[in-house]
């Protein structure tokens, strides 16, 4: 079984952001998946790290996740700062495009939980056009309320039934992390939080332009989309995060955490 302990990480604000490249992340998950193991990975920004500053219960989420992405280029730009020079983003767009690739052609089924019935029709339409052979174990929006104790037993038994090996998750930051983690051990599959692709990739919103991307102004982007709704997040958040940024790059010694020579046995690099 493939661990956690063996994926390199580099900190940022004190959180394990997984030091590997794109393909790489991709590679471990879908190895996951194949397997059927029961593993969480956080698509991590500013956002997701800085509500996991402020509540010790939600870092503590990211601290057990086995494998945090550099969503955001601030993220990717602290930890190429950092030490880890080559680190390139991992986007959970990118994500949902590549491990759908991936899995039809590795006979990986994918369960899509979440959002609304109406997105899910129109991602399901997308997802046949473009990867014709992917297995779609099922699609199910959730409630907003909690769940009950027997509903949620009984969603846990028809995910495993299903056969899953990936389960997207679309209930926003923080709470479709909160949901992963308590499902840790519980769900035999791969749990990714991708909250926000989900209304883009069925076209409701749009992506912003790879230049916006690459510059790291998306979240300029998607706040022209949404100026209600992400004004207050974006002035709550990323001041602050420049500022601690700032403070540990004056003050930080840090390096990635696990040393290369486990870093090139743990990906086959060498024999």
């Amino acid at each position: 079984m493939v661990g956690r302990f063996f994926l390199p990480t580099q900190r940022v604000l004190d959180f394990p952001i997984t030091a590997l490249q794109f393909d790489d992340q991709i590679r471990t998950i879908l190895r996951w998946a194949s397997a059927r193991e029961s593993k969480t990975v956080c698509v991590a920004n500013v956002h997701m790290l800085m509500e996991a500053y402020w509540n010790p219960d939600f870092g503590t989420v990211l601290h057990n996740a086995d494998l945090v992405t550099p969503d955001g280029m601030p993220l990717v730009w602290m930890m190429r700062l950092l030490g880890a020079h080559y680190q390139d983003r991992v986007a959970g767009m990118d994500i949902l495009l590549k491990t759908c690739n991936l899995a039809q052609k590795q006979n990986v089924s994918v369960f899509f939980l979440g959002s609304q019935a109406e997105i899910l029709s129109r991602i399901r339409k997308r997802l046949e056009t473009e990867f014709p052979n992917l297995q779609i174990a099922a699609m199910e929006p959730l409630p907003f309320r909690p769940l009950t104790p027997t509903e949620d037993e009984a969603l846990i038994k028809r995910i495993n039934s299903s056969g899953a090996g990936l389960v997207f998750v679309s209930l926003g930051c923080p709470k479709q992390e909160n949901w992963i983690a308590q499902h840790k051990d519980k769900i035999q599959a791969v749990m990714i939080g991708l909250g926000g692709v989900f209304p883009v990739y069925a076209g409701i919103q749009k992506r912003a332009p790879r230049v916006m991307r690459d510059l790291g102004l998306e979240w300029l982007f998607r706040w022209l989309q949404e100026p209600g709704r992400l004004w207050h997040r974006y002035t709550k958040t990323i001041p602050p995060f420049i500022w601690l940024a700032f403070k540990q790059l004056l003050t930080s010694s840090d390096v990635i955490s696990t040393p290369f020579h486990i870093r090139e046995r743990y990906l086959g690099w060498k024999n």
